[in-house]
């Protein structure tokens, strides 16, 4: 790659940027080489994107991060499942999981969202990083707690856990239909509060980034901030699967959010 590029910017959440030894980012669309329905930084593999566009993208977004960073990604299952990193992958490698954690400085977890939630975290003291997808059905199933038990695997203590909840849909955006609400409601009945009535008899506003908030806090670790963006309507700064949807549009891009260990 040439370094001589503009690399893309990233927004940083402030409970994660105190940390000497820890770089993270969550990236929006800008600053890639994709076009169509992917311009410009689509990071995601699984698009239908060109291969080469997608690692230039992937590439640039790294070298933003760190000049030191090698970028490892899950093949995304929406469940609950971690794993521990000791050493980099390849994408055709990429384990089914949707969380990873490592105490390995230099790996740079990256998680791939278009409107689900990505979760970055750390015990600096420990050494230790996480990262975790979290839709709906992942955040139900308990991937907050997986990550944080994997990181406790290599080291952490929840307590010292700083976790940050980067750009995802928002509850305006979010309607799902009525055999939503039951189940979460079934597993918990607090869940309630994460539900406002749409305008369509029947259907719901859900609270994805607070309900992954509760669950993280749930699991007892020591902070938690949420960025406040929306990805459904921020159309100039993120890709987004149901504003896609929506439209009946043929794919979508994919944003990339990531941590590291400096040393």
């Amino acid at each position: 790659m040439d370094m001589t590029i503009k690399l893309p910017t990233f927004q940083q959440a402030s409970g994660l940027t105190g940390f000497s030894a820890i770089r993270h980012g969550f990236f929006g669309r800008k600053g890639g080489v994709s076009t169509g329905f992917y311009d410009s930084l689509n990071c995601g593999p699984g698009s239908s994107d060109t291969r080469d566009a997608v690692m230039e993208n992937r590439a640039r977004a790294t070298a933003a991060l760190s000049s030191d960073a090698t970028l490892v990604t899950l093949y995304q299952i929406h469940s609950a499942q971690a794993v521990t990193v000791s050493a980099p992958w390849q994408i055709a490698d990429n384990p089914k999981a949707d969380a990873f954690a490592t105490d390995k400085s230099g790996i740079a977890l990256g998680i791939l969202t278009a409107d689900c939630a990505p979760i970055l975290l750390t015990d600096a003291q420990a050494h230790v990083i996480g990262a975790a997808h979290a839709g709906w059905g992942g955040a139900f199933a308990g991937v907050a707690e997986s990550v944080v038990v994997a990181m406790e695997r290599l080291g952490a203590k929840r307590e010292r856990i700083a976790a940050a909840i980067g750009p995802c849909i928002s509850q305006p955006s979010y309607e799902v239909g009525p055999e939503f609400k039951p189940r979460f409601v079934a597993a918990d009945p607090a869940n309630e509060r994460f539900f406002e009535p749409s305008k369509r008899a029947g259907h719901w506003q859900f609270d994805l980034p607070a309900y992954v908030a509760h669950r993280l806090r749930q699991s007892g670790i020591g902070s938690i901030e949420t960025l406040p963006a929306c990805t459904y309507l921020d159309e100039a700064n993120f890709f987004s699967f149901r504003r896609t949807t929506h439209r009946k549009e043929a794919d979508y891009g994919r944003q990339l959010s990531a941590i590291m260990l400096t040393d």
